[in-house]
């Protein structure tokens, strides 16, 4: 089967992966509005493109907190890459290096933080942390992820509890018991408790996690101009607009309509990425006009995993890659 576009992975994902893993990485809270919205708000956004412009040459490479990407689109932070293929995180590590973008590894990996650092030398490489009430297991990680060459820390800021996904309560989703969260083995007593998270975690806490590291520190989930603020106001560097891919509070904006709120909040003092929904070269480029300076995807890497490894994402990437650029181009 030809893969010309990001759903024919996504069709392949769902008919080969089980039932259970496809569940779990498709899922979004309640009804799913807010994760089905992230997808149908960039087909309400019209361009308006000019025309008689010399398209000939163009530069499509950016840069993210001064490191420069080949194009802007990074792999946003998922949990649990073996559920798609055994070799997992390392294999979306390897694909980001060889495309030269951005991977951000989940807390939640099933990979530890030195085995993807060791698969893509070199690499642009961020830290997703979840602050546990467990203090210490979040300072650890953040301190071995500084220490192995991450180059940002970026907290996510939506999940005090989990969202209620309904398919997996049903389906009583657990790990495969192969499978662990590798940088969290050895942290608590009898594998992950449940409601580990801190709910208790505030705007102050950026200031905690300041004092742990030098690493620039972006925050995720932030969806309107009054956080936006806030986060400024804490000395983040960086922003990215994101709902947890519909999978958290489900009836809050998609995050492409919530963008633009945030983009003037910021004023330019930090830079704001966004993920959510991108499916095609041209939502990235929707996403660019309104003011972010790079996306990340979620499921879709998800999908490249299951077609066929580091394989399968490199080719995902490189359709967006050149969707985008030819996107540019139409829009003169």
């Amino acid at each position: 089967m030809a893969m010309v576009c990001l759903s024919d992975f996504e069709a392949y994902a769902k008919k080969y992966l089980p039932k259970i893993a496809w569940d779990f990485f498709a899922a979004g809270a309640d009804d799913c509005s807010t994760r089905d919205e992230n997808i149908l708000a960039y087909k309400r956004i019209r361009f308006r493109p000019r025309m008689l412009r010399d398209v000939s040459t163009m530069d499509i490479r950016t840069k993210l907190l001064e490191a420069e990407i080949s194009f802007p689109v990074g792999i946003a932070p998922t949990g649990f890459h073996q559920l798609a293929w055994p070799d997992g995180e390392k294999s979306t590590a390897r694909a980001a290096k060889a495309m030269n973008t951005c991977y951000i590894a989940s807390t939640y990996s099933t990979c530890t933080l030195e085995e993807i650092s060791a698969a893509a030398p070199g690499g642009l490489q961020w830290f997703q942390l979840y602050i546990h009430r467990n203090r210490a297991v979040s300072q650890q990680l953040v301190q071995r992820a500084e220490a192995l060459g991450f180059q940002a820390l970026v907290l996510t800021a939506d999940l005090p509890y989990t969202g209620k996904r309904r398919d997996d309560v049903r389906n009583g989703f657990r790990l495969p018991p192969h499978m662990k969260l590798k940088n969290l083995e050895g942290a608590f007593e009898y594998g992950l408790p449940p409601n580990s998270m801190d709910p208790s975690v505030t705007w102050n806490d950026i200031y905690w996690l300041r004092s742990l590291t030098h690493l620039p520190i972006i925050i995720k989930g932030i969806l309107t101009k009054e956080d936006a603020e806030l986060a400024v106001r804490h000395g983040v560097q960086g922003i990215i607009v994101s709902n947890h891919g519909g999978r958290q509070l489900d009836g809050g904006p998609a995050t492409v309509d919530a963008l633009v709120e945030v983009v003037e909040a910021v004023q330019g003092r930090v830079e704001v990425y966004l993920d959510g929904g991108i499916r095609k070269g041209s939502d990235v480029l929707k996403v660019l006009a309104l003011g972010a300076k790079c996306v990340f995807i979620g499921r879709p890497a998800l999908w490249g995993l299951a077609y066929k490894g580091e394989e399968g994402l490199q080719d995902v990437l490189r359709i967006l890659q050149d969707e985008f650029r030819l996107a540019m181009a139409l829009a003169g």
